[in-house]
């Protein structure tokens, strides 16, 4: 059993839940008692006639109009059905399932000042398996991710959609499927719903998750792609790291160490190689695979943090009995780092290209043109570079940041905003582009492997050798490539490359 409790919700608690993995979750009894106390809070300000920011009046720009005491509820509902105003496709399935989850973790450190209710039937949508459909456009990222959020809020007051194998089921109609009633909102509860950074938040979290994944397979590709080449595993050795002791550069070259250890082909070229260095994108992996490593660690550190964090307007606090109006909806950092994590997946992409490069260029190896059993007559994988390319001129354009397009909103009441859900959706595009790229490296790197037997690589080359050879047969002869590449790509996204990776410096380490 998961238990929610507004402090320790990990990333990978949000991966599992929002792919299903996990359905078992319920509310802590301290997370009861933080909800209820402040909601408390609130009933005493509703009681004493207090003016308070989005429970006694209006919202944003009309925050000067005071609501009168029957019209309170109505407001609330209003302003989910208000914003709802997204566009485009669905969000992926697992965003809903994340915004769910982060919602109610939020709301269960009692700051919010909503009923226990609420929080009950967010997670009780998770355990039915009931993910609202949230559009994919919508949210600047300031005032929260008001839009798709209320569109996710939507679904607790008996209206909207949920996603189902045939397609959009009615809300209303799936909640009596299951036995589950439409909440009525009360003062403050709407605002709590739709107030807060999860959008951007949920789509970071998975983001950074595959791209972690992805560089550590990037240390496999690039420890294939240099035996492939014959280059030297020299400029890994400790002591040069310890040298400029930067925490993911003395990572990288301790998985590519025990990645190469062992190896034949090494051994091989040792003595009267007349090559004094291998380029940069073999030699400065630990460099430049360690500097993608530190970034994700960065944003990491800050994820960690949001998913546990309040992040509505106004915020109650028990303790003093103040209901403040604040900014923590804000998602300026999420956007940053968002921004930060697309940049790095980017580099590691360019310099995976440059390795790709090599290895199919005679010029620059001492294997066939284009890994090609008959260079000529046949093309081998000449063009896949060409595709890869493609996909680097877009990770380049969407490492150009979101998170400084602010642009004024509401009546110039928000007039800074984040842009948080746009640097959360080109760092998922990045991640997936990466993917692709580091899969045609695999590719690539695996039939110069060809050329070399009966030479063996490393221990740890070989086994992801031996795992991609289970999903790609060698090149015999020219082919269409593309389905060779997506089940590579799938390898990538399922983390069983990452694996190899992960097992093999364990092994080095005992």
């Amino acid at each position: 059993m998961l238990e929610i409790d507004g402090h320790s919700l990990t990333l990978e608690d949000v991966e599992r839940i929002a792919r299903g993995l996990k359905t078992e979750i319920a509310l802590s009894a301290p997370a009861c008692d933080a909800i209820d106390a402040s909601r408390q809070v609130v009933d005493r300000a509703l009681a004493a006639g207090e003016r308070v920011y989005g429970v006694t009046t209006g919202f944003g720009r009309l925050a000067e109009v005071v609501i009168p005491p029957e019209r309170r509820l109505e407001m609330q509902v209003n302003l989910i059905r208000s914003h709802a105003c997204g566009f485009g496709p669905p969000a992926r399935r697992e965003l809903s399932r994340a915004m769910l989850l982060l919602r109610a973790n939020s709301l269960a450190r009692g700051n919010s000042g909503i009923r226990r209710e609420v929080v009950e039937l967010l997670l009780a949508l998770l355990r039915s398996g009931l993910d609202p459909v949230v559009p994919e456009f919508g949210s600047v990222g300031a005032s929260g991710d008001l839009v798709p959020l209320a569109h996710m809020a939507l679904c607790l007051v008996g209206e909207g959609y949920f996603h189902s194998p045939e397609g959009p089921e009615p809300v209303s109609q799936a909640l009596e499927r299951v036995g589950l009633r439409p909440l009525t909102l009360r003062e403050k509860e709407g605002l709590a719903l739709i107030n807060g950074t999860q959008a951007t938040t949920g789509l970071g979290v998975l983001a950074l998750l595959r791209a972690e994944a992805a560089a550590e397979t990037a240390e496999l590709a690039g420890a294939m792609s240099l035996e492939g080449l014959k280059g030297t595993p020299t400029p890994f050795a400790e002591e040069v790291h310890a040298s400029r002791p930067h925490p993911g550069q003395i990572t990288t070259a301790a998985r590519l160490r025990s990645l190469l250890a062992d190896s034949e082909i090494r051994e091989s070229h040792r003595y009267g190689d007349p090559r004094v260095q291998d380029a940069y994108s073999l030699r400065c992996m630990p460099q430049v695979h360690g500097a993608a490593r530190d970034v994700m660690g960065f944003v990491r550190g800050v994820l960690e943090i949001e998913i546990n964090s309040s992040t509505d307007n106004p915020l109650v606090f028990v303790d003093s009995g103040e209901i403040l109006s604040a900014g923590n909806f804000h998602a300026q950092l999420i956007a940053e780092v968002l921004d930060f994590l697309t940049i790095a997946c980017t580099d590691l992409a360019a310099i995976s290209e440059r390795r790709i490069e090599r290895l199919l260029n005679p010029d620059l190896s001492n294997l066939p043109a284009f890994l090609s059993r008959d260079p000529g007559v046949e093309s081998g994988l000449m063009t896949i570079q060409a595709a890869v390319v493609d996909a680097l001129s877009e990770m380049r354009v969407l490492s150009h940041p979101a998170s400084v397009d602010s642009v004024t909103t509401s009546a110039n009441k928000e007039d800074h905003v984040s842009m948080g859900l746009a640097a959360a959706r080109k760092a998922w595009r990045a991640v997936e582009c990466l993917q692709y790229v580091l899969a045609v490296e695999l590719l690539c790197a695996a039939q110069a492997l060809e050329f070399l037997k009966p030479l063996t690589p490393g221990v740890g080359v070989q086994t992801g050798y031996d795992l991609v050879r289970q999903h790609v047969a060698p090149l015999e002869g020219d082919r269409v490539l593309s389905a060779d590449i997506e089940r590579l790509r799938a390898l990538v996204d399922a983390g069983a490359l990452r694996d190899v990776v992960l097992e093999c410096a364990s092994r080095s380490r005992s």
